[in-house]
């Protein structure tokens, strides 16, 4: 293994390519989970809702009963009670 300024080349260049496969991966994950949200609104749901719910389910119970008690107040006290 080639050493360029105390930097092993060829180890260097593998981690660049390793990186490079995975951001090319991303990409077309990131386009199919785009088409995923265009075929629901094609069958009537809304992405922009979906999006929220795929968020809430990531958070821990906790995590989320704190920021719907918090949504909760900041609306109460603003005047814009969710009913």
């Amino acid at each position: 293994m080639a050493d360029v300024g105390g930097i092993a080349a060829e180890q260097l260049k593998s981690f660049i390519e390793r990186i490079e496969r995975l951001e090319e991966e991303k990409k077309a994950l990131a386009e199919d989970i785009k088409d995923v949200y265009a075929e629901a609104k094609g069958t009537g749901f809304e992405p922009k809702i979906m999006r929220q719910v795929i968020r809430l389910r990531k958070m821990e119970e906790h995590a989320r009963k704190e920021q719907e008690a918090l949504l909760d107040l900041y609306t109460h006290a603003l005047g814009l009670d969710r009913g």
